[in-house]
């Protein structure tokens, strides 16, 4: 480690040390005047922001996949800002931060709170969306609404200086995780940015120049040196990452044979407590139902959304689909799944080391075929050592798994597998009919409170779980340092809730009108997420706007270009 890097490392601490002194000091109000700077800061650069994204990932100006960048970008850091804002305000009004939204019982003794919908605006534009934190089970209402918080229950008690290693596939992961670090922990922060968003730099100091100028944050960029020299820094408290769980253990154990001795001897290098969010390979299950054509392409183009946004490099890509072997629609399902992997947009793979993972995945599977640069990888079996099931591949490569019997057995023995034989518990999403969920009743509902990940998603995608600001994202709660699965902890969660065990989106089955003509009454068109969708940048850039300043002013422009899409 050189005396430049070790130099970098002890300046930024410092500074930080001093700025903590600072932050004790420092109001609520005065923090949710900060909230409020950085939420307009944020509108200001929403399109450098933007810019700069579509230049990292080679997207041209006019490519309807910018909405990725919108919404996944500013967007998500925008809401952010609204609802941590609102939750500081009940807090200095002695209030809870869950005040004011429906709370009630959830399966196993679990407590749920409805944080979406959350107002007129919300209903309107994501018509038939829905989702909700749980409480891990034995957690009764008063005790969610008491502890609801976090560090800024008790502001002046703060937790020292966190070192954040940023992410560089989503680009609102760095700014939210630095956000929970100041808000959830009382911490201050300096975020290590991955060498992939450097290009972001200039942008992330425009926007939060309100805590860089006070002492609150830094900003470091560089390679593993200078992370690990932060890392590993005496006077730093805590660490939270976002990546793999082999870059995680390389932090906590080291590497090579000292990696192999110190997980031994249980003598882990890093002793400071360390949060991550570490992805997987989150599986999609498909419930055998009564599909009409249309039912089948769209379900096939959600289920190609959800392995190809961002060119599969998000950490809930699903990358395992867990199809019915016996049903009658199945083969038209998988035909139309293809159809949906050609249908959507090629595009460029930034991330590093994307082929010679597609090469890994095709040199395990001879079988494996080829659609264009995605990769589609039939015939897994739980009961064999799958390559598929255990690793995250990060990148266009979609495997499917086919489990035998009728709606009720086979959703039984999906479960199962998802549980016991995929790595990973970040997020899991089920898509079944309507009528097919009636039929299964309570063992539907007992099936999704079986499922032991962070995020399930029913009828929709768990990315919405990320993009919903008061929801929680993180893995399912247990994990350890020595077998970190998706890592330990929670972020985003912008009503401060103490030790949530889940988030549980719901979503319509189909889009409008269809949705209406068939009994739904959800009225939200394709969305605009989907990697099918034409119009999804000039929607989503809407909707950032939106997100900055809502009125309904704006609703005609956004309703006009999603029905569009």
């Amino acid at each position: 480690m050189t005396g430049t890097v070790t130099a970098t490392a002890d300046a930024a601490v410092a500074a930080l040390r001093n700025g903590e002194i600072q932050w004790a000091r420092t109001s609520l109000s005065a923090r949710r005047v900060l909230l409020d700077e950085i939420h307009a800061n944020t509108a200001r650069f929403a399109q450098e922001w933007v810019d700069a994204a579509a230049r990292i990932k080679q997207l041209s100006p006019d490519s309807p996949l910018l909405g990725e960048e919108w919404v996944s970008g500013p967007y998500s850091l925008l809401t952010a800002t609204t609802a941590l804002a609102e939750s500081l305000l009940a807090l200095e009004e002695g209030r809870s931060p869950v005040d004011g939204y429906p709370v009630h019982a959830a399966p196993g003794g679990r407590t749920a709170v409805d944080v979406f919908p959350h107002g007129l605006f919300d209903t309107l534009l994501l018509n038939g969306f829905r989702a909700e934190v749980w409480s891990r089970p034995g957690v009764d209402a008063e005790t969610v609404r008491a502890r609801a918080g976090l560090g800024q229950l008790t502001p002046t008690a703060t937790g020292g200086v966190g070192v954040v290693l940023g992410a560089g596939n989503i680009f609102s992961i760095a700014p939210l995780d630095v956000l929970y670090q100041l808000y959830a922990y009382n911490r201050v922060v300096v975020l290590k940015l991955n060498p992939i968003t450097d290009p972001l730099l200039p942008v992330f100091a425009k926007i939060f120049a309100p805590l860089v100028e006070r002492g609150f944050l830094r900003l470091i960029t560089g390679g593993p040196d200078i992370g690990a020299a932060l890392v590993h820094h005496s006077n730093v408290s805590a660490v939270h990452m976002t990546g793999s769980a082999v870059t995680h253990d390389a932090i906590v154990f080291g590497s090579g044979v000292e990696a192999m001795r110190n997980r031994a001897a249980g003598t882990p290098l890093l002793t400071k407590p360390i949060t991550s969010e570490l992805g997987g390979v989150s599986p999609t299950i498909v419930v055998p139902g009564r599909w009409s054509a249309a039912d089948l392409r769209y379900q096939a183009e959600h289920l190609a959304t959800q392995r190809l946004h961002n060119n599969g490099y998000n950490c809930v890509a699903a990358q395992v689909a867990v199809i019915p072997a016996d049903w009658p629609q199945k083969d038209r399902f998988l035909d139309e799944l293809r159809a949906a992997i050609e249908r959507a947009p090629r595009r460029s793979d930034y991330y590093p080391g994307s082929a010679d993972r597609v090469a890994d995945a095709c040199a395990a599977y001879p079988q494996a075929q080829r659609i264009g640069a995605r990769v589609l990888i039939e015939g897994l079996a739980p009961e064999r050592d799958e390559p598929a099931l255990h690793t995250e591949y990060f990148a266009p490569v979609l495997g499917v798994i086919e489990l035998p019997g009728g709606p009720a057995e086979f959703l039984d023995h999906a479960v199962q597998v998802c549980n016991a034989e995929i790595e990973g518990t970040l997020g899991v999403n089920l898509i079944a009919h309507p009528a097919t969920m009636r039929e299964l009743g309570d063992r539907f509902d007992a099936a999704v409170a079986a499922l032991r990940y962070g995020t399930v998603a029913v009828n929709a995608w768990t990315g919405l779980g990320y993009l919903t600001a008061r929801a929680t994202w993180g893995a399912f709660p247990g994990h350890t340092i020595a077998d970190i699965q998706s890592g330990i902890g929670v972020v985003h969660n912008g009503l401060l809730i103490a030790d949530p065990e889940r988030t549980v989106v719901r979503g319509p089955f189909r889009p409008a009108p269809r949705s209406v003509l068939n009994g739904e009454f959800t009225l939200s068109p394709k969305p605009p997420w989907f990697v099918t969708n034409r119009t999804g940048a000039t929607t989503l850039r809407r909707l950032t706007g939106f997100a900055h300043k809502p009125g309904f002013a704006a609703l005609p422009g956004i309703f006009a270009s999603a029905l569009r899409g």
